[in-house]
């Protein structure tokens, strides 16, 4: 086996791993509400440049937050 086998070897063994990782870690898995609450301030941060825009998103976010903790 040449050096090309060896890559090759190596980038199936990368990619095992890799989908491996992923079912052990659960990334796939639904966020909690904390997480989603987390990423929709974020979003608000990137999105909303004017003071009331932000508001708006964040009072959005709240709201989700609490149906979320309320199921």
């Amino acid at each position: 086996m040449g050096l090309f086998g060896i890559l090759v070897v190596l980038a199936i063994a990368a990619a095992a791993a890799y989908y491996v990782w992923k079912g052990v870690s659960g990334d796939d898995a639904a966020p909690t509400c904390t997480a989603a609450n987390s990423m929709c301030l974020t979003k608000c941060r990137k999105t909303a440049v004017e003071a009331p825009a932000m508001q708006a998103c964040q009072e959005e976010c709240r709201r989700d937050l609490a149906a979320c903790n309320g199921k």
